[in-house]
């Protein structure tokens, strides 16, 4: 008698895909693995990739199996694939494990191939997501205003600078988590366009097109067909650029005067040297003058004086607390 030929366990293909990749555009792998597969299975008949499938000629089947029916269905060196449709697919796999561990079945080959992957800035798609949902359903977010929210770009604009100086790079990482909350949360305000009469929307893209346009534009060294070998090319470069750019009948235009004393003073400091203007400074008596003067040397001096100021008041609370820790 002849024994019998052993039976060839065969392959289990997990196809994931990511679902910020829009459906259909799987990797040249995965189509191939799909289409020479004997069975493909997809548990959820909604899944996104489905109509993809079919129209590609792969036909699908909207089944669940247990571990035990996909051991079952691989059986004579079939390959099967299944497309898992996320947290709802544990149980299959966890099935397949305990039976991988007993010992007693002759498991499939098992492969997890990944038919998209997220490409670099694919995480933002998810903020976008979730900051629509809670500006739809929660009672707080739904009623904010871009004067509302003012205040909160201030504060997290500080607590990233702090972050910064104290060199914390979780903390750094979570600050400027914050700061990106505050530009998505003022788009999806301005989406709705109904904080003003007659306000024109624009959405978080309309910004992020803004924003390129703008670097495209001012980096014509990167760009075009300038060139730019030292930081101060650069910056003439840049300066240049915007000075077209904004047409400004004043130095003094586009410069805020709500940002703190030392910085504004270091600005329009900037801003007359840059462009030759022959104004000295205004003479006067009193502590503002002086901070206005230092302010101005220091700009002068490639120094930022906020920055100065801020690493002394940091020095000098170690200082307090040294002295604090002393005395008690």
């Amino acid at each position: 008698m002849n024994a019998e030929a052993p039976v060839e366990p065969g392959r289990i293909v997990l196809l994931t895909a990511s679902h910020r990749v829009a459906p259909g555009l799987l990797s040249w792998p995965a189509w191939q693995t799909l289409r020479a597969a004997d069975r493909v299975l997809c548990p959820d008949p909604s899944h996104p990739q489905l109509p993809y499938l079919r129209e590609a000629g792969v036909e699908a089947e909207t089944v669940t199996p247990t571990a035990q029916e996909l051991v079952e269905a691989c059986a004579g060196g079939r390959t099967v694939v299944v497309v898992p449709s996320g947290e709802g697919d544990r149980a299959l796999t966890d099935g397949l494990a305990r039976m991988a561990g007993s010992g007693r079945v002759s498991m499939p080959d098992l492969e997890l191939l990944p038919g998209s992957y997220d490409l670099p800035g694919s995480r933002l798609l998810d903020l976008v997501q979730v900051m629509d949902r809670i500006r739809r359903e929660c009672p707080w977010s739904s009623q904010q205003t871009h004067k509302g929210l003012a205040k909160y770009g201030i504060e997290e604009a500080y607590e990233l600078v702090e972050a910064i100086e104290d060199g914390d790079r979780n903390e750094l990482r979570e600050e400027l988590g914050d700061v990106l909350l505050q530009v998505v949360f003022h788009s999806r305000i301005a989406e709705e366009g109904r904080e003003e009469d007659g306000a024109e929307p624009f959405s978080i893209d309309d910004v992020a097109g803004t924003i390129v346009e703008k670097l495209i534009h001012r980096h014509p060294h990167v760009f075009g067909d300038e060139h730019a070998e030292t930081p101060e090319e650069v910056k003439e470069h840049w300066l240049r650029t915007k000075a077209a750019e904004k047409q400004r009948a004043s130095v003094t235009d586009g410069v805020p005067l709500g940002q703190p004393g030392l910085a504004l003073a270091a600005k329009l400091a900037s801003r007359v040297r840059t462009a030759g203007l022959p104004v000295p400074l205004p003479s006067g008596d009193g502590v503002g003058y002086e901070l206005l003067a230092m302010a101005a040397r220091a700009e002068a001096e490639g120094v930022d004086p906020e920055a100065a100021l801020r690493a002394a008041a940091r020095t000098y609370r170690d200082a307090i607390r040294a002295a604090e820790g002393h005395a008690g």
